[in-house]
């Protein structure tokens, strides 16, 4: 059934917003949660929180009579968030719970909204030259960056669904946004590198990539190991760190913050079986073992560690982002200090799923396929998966 098919209840049910949703979640306030999707769309990915308590009932058990025994497995909220992918079917199961005496709303737009959200979050612990900002997607865990230095901005790992984003935010910002870089071929969104490049900005990928078939190299512009990009005042430095992909790049900011696109997270390591598949991966382990001790581990203590995502396991800072400083990460990371045969091993042994729909995202980001924005949307909903397992990286 359709969303725009389902009945309209007879009682008038409150929605609430996406973005208000979020902050009684992240401010830890009690949120009680109905979700009313299929099961395999709950299972795949869903809204959680420390004090988030969330039930899945279908929809369709609500089509016809509403006994006890339903209404038993509904929990009680105050109110109970009822939602849905796109809106409609929780707003008739809201509107079926609140004739049945419950207090209740519906999450408008349903979690399609929720994949709207996203944050533009100052890293204060950046002390390089000029500004950096995180963008957090909190219903994927996707990080992206924006530089910004005078009157000129830079993003790394872009997303096609929030390309005008990025340049109102940096009009906002006083700046044009000179450059839009991504560290990699992703597998888990469509990025926003061609789009922004269509658009006057200067789209960048790593020269790296280019051997994986990218079909627009020849309109775009590719940059080697070593190659310097400035924005103001900022130097951001090419820095190749092959493992999660053969053309995984990371990106030095002022000397200060390395942005580690998926090879470097806060609270894990890239998963290296994407590219060249299970067959390819203990290789593409080892050569992330080397990115890591050679290129990375290299650099200062104090550079801040950004990377592409964050997980339900990583812990923001104080001052929200998804960053730590290199070596405190060392320091709790077991992963890092392991030698190579172990850290080949660890990785390998606890794989999560692969990212849904991700041939057909990197097919996508490959310029092989060719999607319009709703489908491009819709191919990226769900959790993004780029990371080996957590549990099994962390130290104590």
């Amino acid at each position: 059934m359709d969303a725009d098919d389902f009945p309209m209840p007879d009682v008038t049910v409150d929605s609430i917003a996406p973005a208000e949703l979020k902050r009684r979640v992240d401010a830890s306030e009690d949120v009680t949660i109905l979700d009313a999707r299929m099961e395999s769309d709950f299972a795949e990915w869903r809204i959680d929180g420390d004090s988030v308590e969330i039930v899945n009932v279908p929809y369709y058990e609500f089509l016809d009579e509403v006994d006890d025994d339903l209404l038993g497995r509904v929990p009680a909220g105050d109110p109970l968030v009822v939602l849905c992918a796109k809106g409609g079917a929780s707003e008739y199961v809201a509107g079926v719970l609140k004739q049945a005496g419950r207090d209740v709303v519906h999450l408008d737009a349903g979690m399609n909204g929720w994949a709207r959200l996203y944050d533009r979050i100052e890293v204060e612990r950046y002390d390089g030259p000029g500004a950096v900002y995180q963008y957090q997607r909190p219903s994927s865990g996707c990080l992206a960056y924006l530089i910004v230095s005078d009157g000129e901005a830079a993003v790394i790992d872009p997303l096609r669904a929030f390309t005008d984003r990025y340049l109102a935010d940096a009009e906002e910002l006083g700046a044009e946004l000179k450059y839009a870089v991504d560290t990699h071929v992703h597998a888990d969104h469509v990025s926003g590198v061609r789009d922004l490049d269509d658009a006057g900005v200067r789209g960048i990928i790593p020269a790296a990539a280019v051997g994986r078939g990218v079909t627009y190299a020849d309109v775009i512009e590719t940059v080697e190991d070593g190659h310097v990009l400035s924005v103001g005042d900022v130097d951001i430095e090419v820095v190749a760190t092959p493992g999660h992909t053969t053309g995984m790049t990371s990106y030095l900011v002022g000397g200060s913050l390395l942005a580690t696109g998926d090879g470097l997270f806060t609270e894990s390591v890239a998963r290296p079986d994407l590219e060249e598949g299970d067959e390819g991966a203990p290789d593409a382990a080892r050569t992330l073992y080397e990115s890591l001790q050679e290129r990375v581990l290299s650099l200062p203590d104090e550079t801040l560690v950004a990377g592409a995502h964050f997980s339900d396991a990583a812990t923001p800072a104080s001052d929200g982002t998804y960053t730590a400083p290199l070596g405190a990460l060392a320091e709790k990371m077991d992963a890092l200090t392991m030698d190579e045969a172990a850290f080949v091993d660890l990785v390998l042994s606890d794989m999560p799923p692969r990212p849904g729909n991700y041939e057909e995202i990197i097919a996508t980001n490959l310029g092989l396929e060719s999607v319009d924005d709703d489908e491009a949307f819709e191919l990226e909903l769900g959790p993004n998966n780029c990371a080996a397992s957590q549990e099994s990286l962390a130290g104590d």
